[in-house]
Formats: structure tokens, C-alpha cells, sequence
């Protein structure tokens, strides 16, 4: 079998995983093998946690939009039916921010929904 020397390849895979690893609590930030498990333990939750962000923003959105629906004396579900037969191209999130920054402006749309 021939000898394989791994030198700077060793060193530069172990010296990637501690710099992801830094700011990490304990031997976590220091010791290879703890440190590789948990980078790939963070890496897999970064990953996870960009999918369930659009979903909890989502959420916001909606909650926002639902008390200033109701401000306006119709609930959410029916203001958001309402737009889709009006054909309102509002976005959610946009709905929301006027919701929040133009209340005004947003009961002049529920009104024309209405």
C-alpha cells in the first residue's frame, strides 16, 4: 500500500472546522472532534432554521393583519377572501406593513374590498 502524507490537507480541513467553531462555549471551539459535531449540529439547524423563518414571518404577518382586519370590523379570513375576488395583488407582507405604519390607508383598502 503506498503512504499517503497529509500534511496541509489535514491542517487545513481541521483548521476550517475550528474557524466555523469559533465563539462556540467549552472545548466545543477548541478540540477537533467536538467541534466538528458541533459545526455539522449548526450547520444543519442554519439550514433548517432559514426554511421555518419564512414560515414564522408568515405567521407575524398574518397576526398583524388580523387584529387590524378586525379593527376594521371583518376578520382575516374573510378580508383575505374578499381580496382574492377583488383580485387585490397585495401581497401579504406589504398588507401588513400598511397595516402597521398606515392604518389609514389600510382602512381605505378593506373598505374597498368590502
Amino acid at each position: 500500500m503506498v503512504r499517503v502524507k497529509r500534511g496541509h490537507v489535514r491542517i487545513a480541513k481541521r483548521k476550517k472546522i475550528l474557524d466555523l467553531a469559533k465563539g462556540f462555549y467549552g472545548s466545543l471551539h477548541t478540540l477537533f472532534r467536538p467541534a466538528k459535531q458541533a459545526v455539522y449540529q449548526a450547520l444543519t439547524n442554519a439550514f433548517r432554521g432559514r426554511r421555518e423563518k419564512k414560515r414564522v414571518y408568515r405567521g407575524i404577518w398574518i397576526t398583524r393583519m388580523n387584529a387590524a382586519c378586525r379593527e376594521n370590523g371583518v376578520s382575516y379570513s374573510k378580508f383575505i377572501n374578499l381580496c382574492k375576488k377583488k383580485n387585490v395583488q397585495i401581497n401579504r407582507k406589504m398588507m401588513a406593513e400598511i397595516a402597521m405604519f398606515d392604518p389609514a390607508g389600510f382602512k381605505k383598502i378593506v373598505e374597498t374590498v368590502k
